[in-house]
């Protein structure tokens, strides 16, 4: 499997400026190759670069290597819905290969820009560190928050997948964003607590609609989605390192269009709408796949309306949100926990669900 590593670039400021006018002079190549790409409506590589080669490097002042990648970007982007003709931002990203990036050492790295190769410092941790020794396939080169990172796509071996008797379920839902089978909840209030707090401030911001008001809303955003992003790091860990150690499998919800299947209390849609359940299951996804444990996605039917004991099904067994009791045999419990040991059952008797497939 492909993994991507994120290393911050520590350019003097010559070298940003350099780094910044290369990726605006690139992206800029882009728009006017998309434009005949548009006009030919092809996204052949070959073709288009016949037509705009020569061109675009001598009104861009692109090297060759730059140019053939920036071709190669246009194409992927007019794959993806041939009715338009893409748009590329100023500070969209470079994607370099072996030619124009290379690896001096593990504290630079030397990049091709406009001005030549520069020799720029990087800033790596402990766990790109340890995997920067691995087969680099690309490198895109991104600018955020007036930072330059390189983003390293490296492949990561793939150990045997185990065949395990057992599963640990794991039911995603409002009130605690995971609960698994052995009855651990993830997360819960006080993450929803600060949810709703930054949702009262993005709206007092929203009725300001001012040029401030917008710019403190973008940088919001983006808090927002790192410490979403940190949480679902988090519980992924978690669930992955336990059914490492006890030598069991993972089974999950097949929640494939859940939005737009389920209905939830007014109050509850903001809740529904806002939170990464899919980022969730791919980072559960891929550091099990890492790892060697293996996945199993079931139908999510009725999972949260079963009786663990009886098997009865009735939508009166869940009378409220968080509460499970069986009008069957009176077994009651926490309305998540017996979602997730139904989802770990049907795992185990390999009821009806949905093979992974990690891309």
């Amino acid at each position: 499997m492909k993994q991507t590593l994120i290393i911050k670039l520590s350019p003097t400021k010559a070298q940003h400026n350099v780094l910044l006018e290369t990726m605006e002079r690139f992206n800029e190549a882009c728009n006017c190759i998309a434009s005949k790409a548009f006009e030919l409506k092809t996204a052949n590589k070959i073709r288009l670069q016949q037509c705009v080669y020569q061109n675009i490097r001598k009104d861009f002042n692109l090297s060759a290597q730059l140019t053939i990648r920036a071709i190669s970007k246009v194409c992927e982007a007019y794959k993806r819905d041939k009715k338009i003709q893409p748009i590329f931002k100023p500070h969209g990203a470079i994607v370099y290969d072996q030619r124009i990036l290379s690896w001096k050492g593990l504290d630079k790295v030397s990049v091709l820009t406009l001005e030549g190769r520069q020799i720029i410092p990087i800033r790596i941790g402990n766990y790109q560190e340890a995997r920067l020794d691995r087969i680099v396939r690309q490198t895109d080169l991104i600018y955020q928050d007036k930072t330059f990172y390189l983003a390293c796509i490296v492949d990561a071996p793939e150990p045997p997948i185990n065949n395990p008797d057992e599963f640990i379920g794991v039911d995603l839902g409002i009130k605690n964003i995971a609960f698994d089978s052995d009855g651990v909840q993830y997360s819960g209030n006080k993450v929803n607590a600060l949810r709703k707090r930054y949702a009262k401030l993005r709206a007092k911001l929203q009725g300001k609609k001012t040029k401030s008001a917008n710019r403190l809303l973008k940088k919001r955003k983006r808090k927002e989605a790192r410490f979403a992003r940190d949480i679902n790091h988090v519980i992924s860990k978690k669930i992955v390192g336990k059914a490492k150690d006890t030598g069991r499998g993972i089974a999950l919800e097949n929640l494939q269009g859940i939005r737009s299947r389920t209905v939830v209390r007014k109050s509850q849609r903001r809740q529904h709408n806002s939170w990464g359940f899919h980022q969730l299951r791919r980072f559960i996804e891929y550091k099990a796949k890492i790892i060697g444990v293996p996945i199993k996605l079931v139908d999510p039917k009725n999972t949260s309306r079963t009786c663990p004991e009886c098997g009865c099904i009735d939508k009166h067994n869940r009378k409220t949100q968080s509460n499970f009791s069986c009008v069957n045999c009176g077994f009651s419990s926490i309305a998540d926990y017996i979602a997730a040991c139904n989802i770990a059952s049907r795992a185990i008797v390999n009821l009806p669900n949905v093979a992974v497939n990690f891309g």
